[in-house]
């Protein structure tokens, strides 16, 4: 079975402190993914993660997602690419120091968009990796853009199109917070499905995020997961708290938690 886990940049990073990842809980959490694998050898992953405080204070201080054109734009768009190239690395280590067979698959290599919308990617190397039980680490990233020059593909964007290539059983986005909330920042009410019944009055309550983060938050997430699920007969998507230790591996093992999206 064929799983996409996204580690949030909100889980594994200080949002609001430049360059700041946290260490111990990723380690926790490549321990977690680890101990699921060894349980369930049929559990084949594609691994991605945010940039949290190391692309986003970038991104933003540069607009890069709006689009790249002047030498300035261009410069802002290759510092943006350092930094999440910096945290990729670090999760990277971190996976395989917890014997994962890890391999990275950066879309800043690949993807090429169109206003802002992957249009192409060659997933040859990818899918190879897949049939062999390696496991692909992507990650929000900078991408070429036919019109607007350059862009900010985010894990979200890159898991929607890897998607519908790649057609997986589950979506797994593991981030800070318990799921959506109905009420955040409170954080009292906590919504345990959403689908189109429902879709449009939730989008129009919940937030974006607490910190900083150029590609919408969670009302952005939220939505381009829905849209997904629609288009993929039998996709389920959760949301949910990596941040309580045994969730994840939990969550790789069918146990859901949190917020669940499908049609």
């Amino acid at each position: 079975m064929l799983v996409f886990l996204k580690l949030g940049g909100s889980l594994i990073t200080d949002k609001d402190t430049p360059r700041a990842h946290r260490p111990d809980v990723l380690a926790r959490l490549s321990d977690e993914i680890a101990q699921a694998v060894q349980q369930n050898p049929d559990l084949k992953l594609v691994i991605g993660h945010g940039s949290g405080s190391f692309g986003h204070q970038a991104a933003k201080k540069h607009a890069t997602r709006q689009g790249v054109q002047s030498p300035t734009q261009w410069r802002g768009f290759a510092e943006v690419w350092h930094e999440a190239r910096l945290l990729n690395q670090i999760v990277i280590e971190s996976l395989y120091n917890a014997g994962l067979p890890v391999a990275a698959f950066p879309p800043s290599a690949g993807v090429m968009a169109e206003n802002g919308l992957i249009t192409s990617w060659d997933l040859t190397p990818l899918r190879k990796a897949l049939e062999q039980s390696l496991i692909p680490i992507v990650n929000g990233d900078t991408v070429f853009d036919s019109v607007i020059g350059g862009t900010i593909a985010s894990t979200e964007d890159v898991f929607f199109y890897l998607a519908r290539q790649l057609h997986p059983r589950r979506i797994l986005l593991a981030g800070i917070e318990a799921g959506v909330w109905a009420d955040f920042p409170a954080s009292t009410r906590l919504i345990p499905l959403i689908n189109s019944a429902n879709a449009a009055s939730i989008l129009a309550s919940i937030g974006g995020s607490a910190s900083v983060d150029v590609t919408g938050g969670m009302a952005a997430k939220v939505d381009s997961m829905l849209n997904l699920a629609r288009s993929i007969p039998g996709l389920e998507i959760s949301i949910f708290s990596g941040a309580r230790p045994g969730l994840l591996r939990q969550a790789l093992s069918g146990r859901l938690s949190g917020t669940q999206i499908y049609e």
